[in-house]
């Protein structure tokens, strides 16, 4: 028998939930209840939220969607999000998986005019095909990457060996000069949390869009031991931040900021060294993540690229879909 439930907060979400997406039940950092609930608080306050149950014996299915306007939905999801997908619980075969998701997008048929989900990247054609299926007109386009680093047992020295000669020589030229005292920690202070407001303030990055949200993250990670919080400084003063976390053999890049002032002596690279060291050979990693964008600095660090996908799907029902359908098709085509 199927059952399909929705929740309209995500603390109803997790009380129905019984732990089932909590950190000791769910490897991912971005498929956890504490994350959404964080994310919606901080960066979305004003976004009413649909959270979306279904149920066949064991298997289970759960998305967590923001209502944007009225009838408009779209992942919970934004930019600190590496990657967002359907969390299935029950390990459900893909014939039971279409099946669960199916059953969602028909129920948001009823009333939804349009959705897009971003960012996506094992999900898309599960989610495009249970979408069309159900009566969806779907459109997915690739939207930039994330960029990965597969170790696969190697050691930092071997790592580090196969970098572009560019980024060695620069490293050890600017070492060898170096002023900076490095260091990584795994506990959140107020002094640190303030040097690291600090030094973005004084990055070439925009203001922080959502500081409680982070130090939220910074400060549940703290407690779990997986936070990695790194600094460059110059005496007192930090150059050079970044906020990493290393958790069942994956390091996240979170964030990262130096003070342009000093870019001449490259301590954000020197930071990265010495960051990638330590959750290479000390947290023995099996994989690191740089999140979302194609900037060009992580190539040289990093060797695979995953593709990101942002689906919209439109209610052919609501003539006010049509044109933004094809114009979004369109765009799809030409690239």
């Amino acid at each position: 028998m199927l059952v399909t439930r929705e929740y309209r907060s995500v603390a109803d979400a997790r009380i129905a939930l019984s732990g089932a997406l909590d950190r000791a039940s769910t490897p991912s950092l971005f498929d956890r209840i504490d994350w959404f609930e964080s994310l919606h608080a901080h960066c979305f306050p004003d976004e009413p939220v649909r959270i979306l149950h279904a149920m066949e014996g064991d298997h289970q299915l759960w998305l967590f969607l923001r209502c944007t306007a009225p009838g408009k939905l779209s992942a919970l999801a934004n930019w600190y999000s590496f990657g967002w997908s359907p969390r299935f619980l029950g390990q459900p075969d893909a014939a039971t998986q279409r099946r669960l998701m199916e059953v969602i997008a028909q129920i948001l048929l009823k009333d939804s005019t349009q959705i897009d989900l971003y960012p996506v990247a094992d999900s898309t054609s599960l989610l495009l095909e249970a979408f069309r299926r159900s009566g969806w007109f779907g459109v997915a386009r690739p939207m930039g990457g994330r960029h990965l680093l597969r170790l696969n047992g190697r050691s930092f020295e071997e790592y580090w060996t196969a970098r572009p000669g560019r980024l060695r020589t620069l490293v050890a030229r600017k070492s060898r000069a170096s002023r900076f005292t490095l260091s990584i920690t795994d506990r959140l202070t107020d002094a640190l949390w303030r040097d690291y407001l600090a030094m973005h303030g004084r990055s070439w990055k925009q203001p922080e869009p959502s500081p409680f949200f982070l130090r939220d993250l910074a400060e549940r990670e703290s407690a779990a031991g997986t936070l990695r919080l790194g600094f460059a400084r110059l005496g007192e003063q930090p150059v050079a931040t970044q906020l990493w976390t290393v958790e069942k053999g994956t390091a996240l890049i979170h964030k990262l900021a130096h003070d342009q002032a000093f870019d001449g002596a490259s301590p954000g690279s020197l930071l990265s060294h010495a960051m990638f060291a330590a959750a290479i050979d000390g947290d023995r990693v099996d994989l690191i993540d740089y999140g979302t964008g194609d900037n060009g600095y992580k190539t040289d660090w990093m060797e695979d690229r995953e593709v990101l996908h942002r689906l919209d799907f439109f209610n052919p029902r609501f003539a006010s879909t049509w044109l933004p359908a094809a114009r979004t098709a369109i765009s799809a085509l030409v690239g």
